[in-house]
């Protein structure tokens, strides 16, 4: 078919709606009607020098749109787009794509790097595009290569590493790649361009070189080529150089000792004269060795035979020359930083990392530290007092409370006064290292603090009046007084210390949360977040009748809320803000009412009133106010016991629309876990309901469009319906069971190589273990036969955790107390089910042996369960 596409792609940018609207329908049809050919006249359109720049920039971009994924969870759509063309269109495709690479224009040859990497990330790991990897390096080679084709090609290279993973690439492969790379690095390389793009493809390419890095003559030339990048005229390879290294640092931290001088002068030099953006990544290489030696701390005592990585304790032997360093650094602050969110400058990367320092080396960082602190703490300029006090907040974690106590008390009482310095900065850090001091030396519990009898009621006193300051030292203000109400947490008598002053403290957070002079919501936030930390650790019997009266106190704010008038969108989201906020200070003052029988009644005689609010919440339909309305109703459901029954009938509309809310997932998992509340306080009142929860919990599962985080909750809801409603759930089991079985499947599929896998692929099988239990449960006392069927493939899926030495204790314990459940359940027939599963007995075995008093009690219980099985079977 002859189909002038440039007209079209031109036409799709015109200013006339009507212009664009119709060609974006016809493009939109040549797809639908001939998807290989449309994705084939874009990459020749791309590639043709005598095209228009602006058809040739749009052809670019669709192609990247319809062969990339946004994220990694919908990798698979392009994927099967992609792999259903026939392969002669995907050849031309390609061919077309990789001439592209020479074009003179150099968006075209850019767009074309990043299209090849993402055909390239589809077929390589097929073994369906075995010559590229030389394709790309023979034009490295090419004598009538220019150096735009060398740049393009560089860059490519390193957008294909960036995609596909080392095992795609055979070693020779590798060799070549960094061969071509290291070359286009070099010194003698003329071309500045290709040298950036050979630098850049050097920082996607290094987690393949593991083998040229175990390779001392190789890997010398290699550091040698990007220190030398890391001296170069150009800023940008001078940066890209340097996060080669922060790369190194993480990856290869066991083979760096003979380049340390050097990368100590190179980074030095970086920070104390280079750009900015220069001096951050020289400062982040720092920060990247102290995670890697806080790591290798953390396995300090090694196994017989172990061959781990040698710790070279880097951070102790610079220390001398590092830390003045870093110290250096936190004098040059950006005038207006406490002011924006996000802002990262080289005061903030520097105290960041003397953070990491101190962490690493304890105690022998405070000595280093002290007399900076001391010099400058008392100067005119606001800088040095900002430095110095900054400086002090950074070392509070690590050294030992031993070394740091003598200097945090005699310096406590300066830092309050600091609270009313003349310049804002410095309140502002003087705030956070408050935060720090109570964060860190405030436990009572454990017998220290700072805060004695004595000192409290000043440090208060100056608190609840800094809340009154600029909003940003307001805000950090906050955290301390968060932090300062945690730490009697548990504390036994010392909690008392704070009752007297909670009216006062309550009262001043909620005018804080009440300030208009705030740029966004973010006081407001930190302000009823440091409310809720002071409820939920205050002294119930001492305080409850405080509470009882900020009770009706937020439900009035909350009220107040509905009748607020909603002109724009900015109304409607500071609406939404404010009755998130309060939603949850009704939660957490549900929850500690709720917990002791003398105050229960209290939320027992408001419940009606406050679960009308709640729906006229939900009634305002914002997804932030949902997700803290469901929460707060979870602990409504959980406080009411049977009595939230009454409630259901209007509650439940809403309950459904959570469910079902697939694009905001959060709303949809808290959703699952309300379920899970109200089952808990139903029990089978909850029965009315189930069949249209239970349908949309399956469609839940079912939908390819539902962030996966959201199914773990939905196996462990399914344990929860069936303990509450018993025999009844028969009716479900020929939905639910396959699933879990599905389900279980995949678990035994997942790379648990990848630490985000590991994470989830845990949380699926512990909610696996936890629906079964729940359902065996249910069944106990009538139809447990209805579980036999099932046993042999839960048996097989405990075998198959069992062999998983990765396993969490959570896992663990999840499926240790299944064995027991299914045991308690099924009585006698377990027999013929436990007689070849010697993985039971090993992990029960296992548990006993753990230091784990949970785990061992699990695993008494069970294994108690499953002799008394045997014994009534014998």
């Amino acid at each position: 078919m002859s189909f002038d596409i440039t007209q079209y792609l031109l036409a799709a940018q015109s200013p006339d709606a009507k212009v664009r609207k119709d060609a974006e329908a016809i493009l939109c049809k040549f797809r639908e009607e001939n998807l290989p050919q449309y994705l084939l006249s874009l990459s020749v359109e791309l590639s043709n020098d005598g095209k228009p720049i602006e058809s040739r920039r749009l052809a670019g971009i669709v192609l990247k749109n319809d062969l990339g994924a946004k994220d990694s969870s919908t990798k698979e759509q392009p994927v099967q787009l992609w792999v259903q063309i026939d392969i002669s269109f995907r050849a031309q495709i390609k061919n077309s794509l990789l001439s592209t690479l020479g074009s003179t224009f150099r968006e075209a040859s850019h767009t074309a790097a990043q299209v090849v990497a993402e055909v390239a990330s589809i077929e390589i790991p097929r073994k369906e595009w075995p010559e590229l990897v030389g394709s790309l390096l023979a034009n490295m080679t090419r004598q009538d290569g220019s150096p735009s084709l060398r740049q393009a090609t560089l860059e490519t290279l390193g957008y294909v590493c960036e995609v596909i993973s080392d095992e795609n690439l055979v070693q020779d492969e590798v060799n070549a790649i960094l061969t071509a790379v290291v070359q286009g690095m070099n010194t003698t390389e003329p071309n500045p361009e290709v040298r950036l793009a050979a630098t850049k493809a050097l920082y996607n390419a290094l987690e393949f070189a593991r083998t040229n890095f175990n390779n001392e003559m190789e890997r010398n030339y290699i550091m040698k080529v990007i220190c030398d990048a890391a001296l170069a005229k150009e800023a940008e390879i001078r940066q890209t150089a340097f996060e080669c290294l922060v790369s190194i640092a993480s990856t290869y931290y066991e083979v760096l000792e003979p380049y340390m001088q050097r990368i100590f002068e190179l980074t030095s030099n970086a920070v104390k004269g280079d750009e900015e953006a220069i001096a951050l990544q020289a400062v982040e290489f720092w920060s990247s060795i102290c995670d890697e030696e806080m790591e290798l701390q953390d396995y300090e005592v090694p196994e017989i035979g172990d061959s781990s990585v040698e710790h070279s304790r880097f951070i102790e032997k610079a220390l001398q020359t590092l830390v003045p360093l870093l110290l250096e650094t936190l004098l040059k602050q950006d005038e207006d930083q406490d002011q924006e969110d996000g802002t990262w400058n080289l005061a903030m990367a520097g105290g960041t990392c003397l953070g990491l320092v101190a962490k690493t080396v304890g105690d022998a960082v405070v000595t280093l530290v002290m007399p900076f602190v001391e010099a400058n703490i008392s100067k005119p300029d606001w800088r040095s007092r900002e430095a110095a006090t900054y400086a002090f907040g950074s070392i509070l974690e690590g050294p030992s409370i031993e070394k740091l106590s003598p200097m945090v008390n005699a310096g406590l009482d300066f830092l309050l006064n600091s609270m009313n310095d003349e310049n804002s900065h410095v309140k502002d850090t003087t705030a956070w290292t408050l935060g720090r001091i109570f964060e860190l030396l405030h436990s009572p519990a454990t017998g220290f603090s700072v805060i004695t009898p004595a000192n409290l009621q000043k440090i208060l006193a100056v608190l609840l009046a800094s809340l009154k300051d600029a909003p940003h030292v307001s805000e950090k203000v906050c955290g301390a007084i968060y932090f300062l109400a945690q730490g009697y947490e548990d504390a036994g008598p010392s909690s008392s210390m704070l009752t007297p002053f909670l009216p006062n403290i309550l009262s001043s957070l909620i005018a804080t949360a009440e300030r208009t002079d705030g740029s966004d919501s973010k006081l407001r936030s930190s302000a009823y977040e440091t409310l809720n930390e002071v409820v939920r650790c205050s002294n119930l019997l001492e305080t409850s009748e405080i509470i009882v009266k900020l009770l009706p106190a937020i439900m009035t704010k909350l009220e107040q809320t509905l009748h607020l008038q909603i002109v724009s969108s900015d109304d409607r989201e500071h609406q939404g803000d404010l009755q998130a906020s309060l939603c949850g200070v009704l939660q957490v003052i549900i929850q500690k009412l709720s917990s002791a029988e003398e105050t229960k009644p209290i939320i027992m005689q408001a419940a009606d009133q406050i679960m009308v609010l709640f729906l006229s919440v939900f009634a305002c339909r914002s997804t932030t106010v949902h997700e803290e309305a469901m929460l707060a109703i979870g602990a409504l459901a959980y406080a009411t016991g049977p009595r939230f029954e009454v409630y259901m009938k209007e509650f439940y509309k809403y309950l459904e629309m959570g469910l079902q809310n697939f694009e905001e997932h959060q709303v949809c998992a808290i959703s699952v876990g309300v379920v899970g509340d109200i089952c808990r306080a139903l029990d089978d009142k909850i029965l009315p309901f189930c069949d249209g929860i239970m349908t949309h919990l399956l469609k839940d599962l079912s939908s390819s469009e539902l962030h996966r985080s959201v199914k773990p909750p939905i196996f462990s809801c399914f344990g929860d319906i069936a303990l509450a409603i018993g025999e009844h759930f028969e009716k479900y089991i020929n939905f639910a069971l396959p699933m879990m079985q599905s389900a279980s499947e995949v678990c035994a599929q997942m790379d648990y190589n990848d630490e985000e896998m590991i994470d989830y692929g845990n949380q699926l099988r512990r909610s696996i273990f936890e629906a079964y239990s729940g359902i065996l449960q249910g069944f106990k006392n009538a139809k447990a036969e209805l579980m036999l069927p099932h046993a042999p493939h839960l048996l097989q899926f405990i075998e198959l955790v069992a062999q998983d030495e990765q396993r969490d204790t959570n896992v663990t314990k999840a499926a240790v107390a299944v064995q027991g459940d299914l045991a308690d359940a099924l009585g006698s027939n377990v027999k013929m089910l436990f007689k070849d599963t010697k993985f039971c007995s090993n992990m029960l075995s296992e548990c006993l042996e753990t230091d784990d008093e949970q785990l061992i009690s699990t695993a008494t219980w069970a294994k108690e369960m499953i002799r008394r099985a045997f014994s009534d079977s014998s």
